[in-house]
C-alpha cells in the first residue's frame, strides 16, 4: 500500500465511521429527530453498522486500520512504524470530517435542540441579547460537557480518571486482541472481508458490555477529531468541550492496544 492509498483510505473509512456512529448518536439525542429516544441498543448497533460499512469501503485502499490504538498495535507486532503518522493523520482527519457531517446532516435539529429552553436553560433569553453579550453568557457557564457533546464524543457517568482510563483500557484490549486474532486480511496489515465483520460485532459487544461507564471511544481519533469539531462549530448554546477529560479517550486506548499487542507477541505469535 502507497502512503496516499492509506491516507485516503483511512481519511474516506474514519469519515464514514464517525458519520454513521455520531449520526446514531444525533439520531438518538436531538429533539426533532424521528429517533429521538431510540436508546441504548439502538447505539451501540448503530455503531457496529459503522464500522462494517467504514471497514469495507476502506480495505482495499489502506487495511480499514480506522483507528490509532488499532494502527499502533499492529506497529507494535510487525515492528514497522514508518506509516504509524500516515495513519494517524489520515484518521484525525476523517474523523473531523465526519462530524462536520453529522452537524450538516443534522442542522436543523441542533438549531432546534440548542434553542430549546428545555434543553438549554435560558436559551430563549440569550437569543435575545447581542452577540457579544451572548457569547460571554455561555463562555461563563461553560463546565465540562455541553448538551450535544455526546454527539461528538464520550465522556463518563462518573468522573474518576484512574478508573475511566481503565474502562478504556479494557474495552480496547479486547477490541484490539480480537482484531489480531481472528479479524486480519491475509497479509496481517489490516482487517480482512470476514474480520470486518467479526470486529463490527465485537464493537457491538463492547457497547453492550463495557460501554457504560464512559461511553467506550476505544478509539482516539473517534473521540479527539469531532471533539475538536464540536468545539470549533457554530452551535448556539453549545457549552464545553470537556477538554479536561479529553486525554482519557486517547490515552486509555493507545495503553489498551499496546497492552493487547504485547500479550499476541507472547502468546499467539
Amino acid at each position: 500500500m502507497s502512503s496516499s492509498d492509506i491516507f485516503i483510505g483511512e481519511t474516506i473509512g474514519t469519515a464514514l465511521l464517525i458519520l454513521l456512529g455520531g449520526g446514531v448518536v444525533a439520531a438518538v439525542t436531538l429533539k426533532a429527530s424521528k429517533a429521538r429516544n431510540a436508546g441504548w441498543l439502538a447505539i451501540t448497533f448503530g455503531w457496529g453498522f459503522a464500522v462494517l460499512t467504514a471497514v469495507y469501503v476502506s480495505a482495499p485502499l489502506s487495511g480499514a486500520h480506522l483507528n490509532p490504538a488499532v494502527t499502533l498495535a499492529l506497529t507494535i507486532k510487525d515492528g514497522e512504524w514508518s506509516n504509524l503518522p500516515i495513519y494517524w493523520g489520515g484518521q484525525l482527519l476523517g474523523a473531523m470530517i465526519g462530524a462536520v457531517l453529522v452537524w450538516v446532516t443534522y442542522y436543523g435539529q441542533f438549531q432546534a435542540h440548542l434553542t430549546d429552553p428545555e434543553i438549554v436553560p435560558g436559551a430563549a433569553a440569550l437569543r435575545s441579547k447581542s452577540a457579544a453579550t451572548r457569547s460571554k453568557s455561555i463562555e461563563a457557564r461553560e463546565k465540562g460537557a455541553g448538551p450535544v457533546l455526546g454527539i461528538f464524543s464520550t465522556g463518563p457517568e462518573i468522573r474518576n480518571a484512574v478508573m475511566n482510563v481503565a474502562t478504556e483500557v479494557i474495552g480496547t484490549f479486547v477490541l484490539v486482541i480480537a482484531v489480531l486474532t481472528q479479524g486480519l486480511n491475509d497479509n496481517g496489515n489490516g482487517l480482512g472481508i470476514v474480520g470486518g465483520l467479526i470486529t463490527a460485532l465485537v464493537v457491538v459487544a463492547i457497547g453492550l458490555s463495557l460501554g457504560g461507564p464512559t461511553g467506550y471511544a476505544i478509539n482516539p481519533a473517534r473521540d479527539l477529531g469531532p471533539r475538536i469539531v464540536h468545539a470549533l462549530l457554530p452551535l448556539p448554546n453549545k457549552g464545553g468541550s470537556d477538554w479536561s477529560y479529553a486525554w482519557v479517550p486517547v490515552i486509555g486506548p493507545l495503553i489498551g492496544a499496546a497492552l493487547a499487542a504485547g500479550l499476541y507477541n507472547v502468546a499467539f505469535a
